[in-house]
């Protein structure tokens, strides 16, 4: 039996049937090397003290850049797998810098409320390949999992509090590739389905 992709969580359920809840998410993502995720973490959790925060820092080896979210299924879809596997060994992008220096709190209308890292100029490459990445999907059949606006960014923790863009020492790494990942959602464990090198 294939699985099935959960339903919509406005999406009523068939009378006497509840809607399966998600277990699984899947999406394509850039994670930095061991060092500089040791960093990001240590920065986390001062800009925690700093500011008060109450959030939870995530563990060092979730921390990541999400460039595709490609959905929330009950299982493995392994069609979507397939078709964004497909299109991922289509993409050629030779590696680049990526520098994140502000961190900021995402507007969301729940409570918690994403503190992330965040930058500009040292963001360009990433969301090039990004966009690279996008298109080659919506080739591939997956069209609707294309984002049409893309901030680069690592979730350092959720947290009630709304803090205002802060600048802070650059945090570089270089991107020499990308994943499809598989969460496991209420686990907080990340599992790479496949990896895909940069090259010139």
């Amino acid at each position: 039996m294939s699985p099935r992709r959960a339903a919509a969580p406005d999406q009523p359920s068939l009378a006497g049937f509840d809607a399966a809840e998600p277990t699984d998410r899947l999406f394509l993502a850039v994670y930095p090397d061991a060092a500089t995720a040791a960093r990001i973490a240590a920065l986390a959790a001062d800009l925690r003290q700093r500011y008060a925060l109450h959030g939870k820092p995530l563990a060092t080896d979730r921390l990541h850049v999400t460039l595709h979210h490609l959905g929330d299924y009950v299982g493995v879809p392994n069609d979507v797998v397939r078709m964004a596997t497909e299109a991922a060994g289509r993409v050629a992008c030779a590696p680049f810098e990526v520098s994140f220096d502000r961190v900021a709190s995402f507007s969301a209308r729940h409570s918690r409320r994403p503190f992330v890292l965040l930058g500009e100029e040292g963001t360009v490459s990433m969301a090039a390949l990004q966009r690279s990445l996008g298109q080659a999907l919506g080739a591939g059949g997956l069209a609707r999992w294309v984002a049409p606006q893309f901030t680069p960014h690592v979730t350092l923790l959720y947290d009630d509090a709304l803090v205002p863009a802060q600048a802070v020492e650059p945090v570089r790494w270089r991107v020499e590739e990308f994943v499809l990942v598989r969460s496991l959602l209420g686990q907080s464990r990340h599992v790479p389905l496949a990896r895909w090198a940069l090259r010139d």
